[in-house]
């Protein structure tokens, strides 16, 4: 019988904690404050110390942290850079807030943005440089700032950090260097809850004051409205989750990273024409996907699923060519990085629990692959 392995296992991670995610959800259920419960803000504080932020602001979901974030930073008109080689939330956060969308192409290098490409959209419209920590990989966040200085010095950082808990760049963690963080807790992430969540970091109070009447219908206290909001909140009982497995997050990015060297030791080995993920010595990945380039990757994809190996690919369409987009007026060819590079991408399985044997299982699947194509 073929050894399945799946992409993410959160049972075997729910079996890892089940006496502390039980005993969390349990506390809560039993003193009914499901919402805006104790375990929201004491998830906020010890969150924001993780990160290294001052503050920490539960939401919905990561995109909501982008919405909001940007609503709360009170561009009346402009553009915002976004990198093409990303999911959806980050264009789609710009034009709720009636911004224009300005894709920038991919670096090869990293997945990251491509800085001669970012040279030559930033404007005077361009309000804000919204970075992608992708894959679990820090972006080029100093040489971004740089291309920023000498260009227009009020250009605001933002940082979607939603695949990236936990990462650092240079000393610091990711996070901490934006006018502020999104976060996403979606279940398959590296901190998940059990369900959509969110959190926003940032050191600017007064953007928390917004922030907090935004997430909450506009009001400083209930049925008092002094702002236009919405209803964004964390939920206790994700809140709850996140606390339990929050001290376990460094030690499974630990065995991400250990993993992800096993993989590309064994690729480099025995398929060496497969493209494994660069390191950076001033960068830390967290590996919340192992992403690949290889030749043949549908007919690699459709071999893997049928051996119940299941790998994925983030992203197979650059967001310049999703029809959701199709009136920003990009074409084929806009961006041919980005666009070469989403037909090679595979994500091979990667999560704290998976073990090397699994690993080298997937590795010589895709050798045999090669071996009759």
């Amino acid at each position: 019988m073929i050894q399945k392995i799946p992409f993410v296992d959160l049972q075997a991670q729910y079996k890892e904690l089940k006496k502390e995610i039980n005993s969390a959800v349990s506390e809560v259920v039993q003193n009914t404050q499901f919402i805006q419960g104790e375990a929201v803000a004491d998830f906020e504080e010890r969150y924001a110390a993780y990160i290294g932020a001052k503050y920490c602001v539960g939401l919905n979901s990561g995109t909501d942290a982008l919405i909001l974030g940007i609503r709360a930073l009170d561009f009346k008109e402009g553009e915002i850079i976004v990198p093409v080689n990303t999911y959806y939330s980050g264009a789609l956060a710009v034009i709720e807030n009636n911004l224009k969308v300005v894709f920038v192409d991919v670096d090869e290098k990293d997945f990251g943005i491509n800085l001669d490409d970012l040279k030559r959209k930033i404007t005077k419209k361009t309000k804000a440089i919204l970075v992608t920590h992708l894959y679990g990989q820090s972006d080029k966040i100093s040489e971004i700032q740089n291309i920023i200085k000498k260009v227009y010095n009020n250009i605001l950082l933002i940082e979607d950090a939603c695949q990236s808990h936990g990462a650092y760049y240079k000393k610091k963690k990711v996070g901490t260097y934006g006018a502020f963080s999104a976060f996403s807790f979606y279940p398959g992430k590296n901190l998940g809850a059990y369900g959509d969540a969110g959190a926003l970091t940032t050191n600017d109070s007064t953007l928390v004051k917004k922030l907090k009447l935004l997430r909450e219908y506009g009001q400083e206290k209930k049925y008092i409205h002094t702002s236009i909001g919405v209803n964004s909140r964390l939920d206790t009982i994700h809140a709850a989750v996140l606390l339990a497995k929050l001290p376990h997050l460094d030690s499974w990015n630990k065995n991400r990273q250990q993993l992800a060297e096993y993989y590309t030791e064994l690729l480099r080995k025995k398929v060496p024409f497969v493209k494994t993920p660069n390191t950076f010595s001033e960068r830390q990945s967290v590996y919340h996907l192992y992403v690949v380039r290889v030749p043949k990757r549908d007919q690699l994809l459709a071999h893997l699923l049928n051996n119940k190996i299941f790998a994925q690919m983030h992203y197979p369409l650059p967001l310049h060519l999703q029809k959701a987009f199709s009136f920003l007026g990009y074409k084929k060819g806009d961006f041919p990085i980005a666009e070469e590079i989403s037909s090679e991408i595979i994500s091979l399985p990667i999560y704290p629990q998976m073990t090397k044997a699994m690993v080298a299982r997937v590795v010589d699947t895709i050798k045999k692959f090669y071996k009759k194509a």
